[in-house]
């Protein structure tokens, strides 16, 4: 059963209800408006600051690489080709060492001998004009990645070979 006299009470407080509803509602979007207007301008600026610096940074040049020279093929055989062999970290005995590696390659032994210097931290591959082919095909075989032409040994102290191997430090 219904009472008479709550009917007319509780009307009161849904319009109340509702009402302080509204009034939260457009406080929150008044609140909404006034933070949106004073983040965007930072972030609006910060973002614009952050686009001219990418747009207006300097282009990094590529990096071209020029092509390597291509390889002369080697024109003598493995048994054909001279090699001096020289110390060039000065431990004993690893010309020797380095000449019999050599040898079981496959290539023929000219002389070994010490260089002219003692300080060489790798090992490297010379070769005489003419047989850039045949020292290529020798450093593949050795794995030593380090080759060139004759520098620091003059061609009467080749004993005929046709490339150097310098063994380095490693």
């Amino acid at each position: 059963m219904e009472h008479p006299g709550l009917t007319p009470d509780l009307r009161p407080w849904r319009t109340a209800a509702v009402a302080a509803t509204a009034v939260a509602s457009i406080e929150l979007v008044v609140l909404l408006v006034i933070g949106v207007a004073l983040l965007a301008k930072p972030v609006a600026a910060e973002v614009k600051r952050q686009a001219e610096a990418h747009a207006l940074a300097p282009v990094a040049p590529k990096v071209v690489r020029p092509k390597p020279k291509p390889v002369p093929a080697a024109r003598l055989s493995r048994g054909n080709t001279a090699v001096l062999v020289l110390n060039g970290n000065g431990r004993n005995g690893a010309a020797a060492v380095e000449a019999d590696r050599v040898r079981v390659k496959g290539y023929r032994i000219a002389a070994v001998g010490d260089a002219p210097h003692r300080g060489y931290t790798r090992s490297l591959v010379m070769f005489r004009k003419g047989f850039a082919g045949e020292a290529h095909r020798l450093a593949r075989d050795l794995r030593i990645r380090i080759i060139g032409p004759l520098d620091g040994v003059r061609p009467r102290d080749l004993s005929g070979a046709h490339a150097v191997v310098v063994v380095g430090e490693r």
